[in-house]
């Protein structure tokens, strides 16, 4: 070893203490071993790991067979496992294409719908909500519908005859939003005892028609038809 025998030279005209000296010395020995590689520097104290009290006690033994049974039912619950896992990404995946393809909240509120016109008695109302906005469905009496399309509106702000408004004039269809800054009138209140806004004071008649206020329009009818026993709104 002469690198050794060169190293050991130099070592020896430093000048160090006693008590550095011998770690120095071993040090250097155990580094230009390292260098030709005779002694190996690893951490060969280091206990291998025991897994023996989280194994199944029938593979413990590496020179004896598992028994058939076991192995399948282990198996057949990883096959479970995985396949239940499965069955819910995939029912997740179906979900989100449905509702990514699926209409939104807009067009739905847009479609039409239908009302039971028997459900409403005579001379009796109902309000359904459609695109957000409130409908008001009334089941006129004779004597209502007799006296609506008697009425002479010639000289109303907005003067449009009950026939027109109506194509069955037993059922009047009205959006239920004041046509001078959108608010909701009351039903049976006002001077004309037909419908009031309370906001600015616009009163409509029974028939929807603007008579007294500042709406400038009468009650907007909603397209609408009946077939049969339904009244389909949109």
């Amino acid at each position: 070893y002469s690198f050794y025998s060169k190293l050991s030279k130099m070592l020896s005209s430093v000048r160090i203490s006693c008590r550095t000296a011998g770690p120095v010395k071993e040090s250097a020995k155990v580094a230009v071993a390292g260098f030709y590689g005779q002694v190996r520097c690893s951490h060969t104290d280091l206990k291998v790991p025991n897994f023996d009290d989280v194994r199944r006690p029938s593979a413990l033994d590496p020179t004896k067979d598992v028994p058939s049974d076991a192995i399948k039912l282990y198996r057949y619950m990883v096959l479970g496992g995985v396949a239940s896992g499965g069955i819910v990404l995939a029912k997740g995946a179906v979900r989100g294409a449905v509702n990514h393809f699926a209409p939104d909240k807009n067009v739905l509120e847009a479609s039409s719908i239908e009302v039971d016109v028997n459900k409403i008695p005579e001379g009796k109302s109902l309000i359904v909500t459609w695109q957000g906005k409130p409908i008001f469905i009334k089941h006129r009496t004779e004597e209502e519908m007799n006296a609506q399309l008697a009425t002479d509106c010639s000289s109303f702000r907005d003067p449009v005859p009950d026939a027109d408004r109506f194509s069955n004039p037993r059922w009047q269809v009205l959006i239920g939003v004041c046509t001078h800054l959108g608010c909701i009138p009351i039903e049976g209140k006002g001077n004309y005892g037909g419908y009031y806004c309370p906001c600015h004071g616009s009163h409509y008649d029974s028939a929807g028609r603007i008579r007294k206020g500042p709406a400038p329009l009468n009650l907007i009818v909603p397209k609408y038809k009946i077939s049969g026993e339904l009244l389909i709104i949109g």
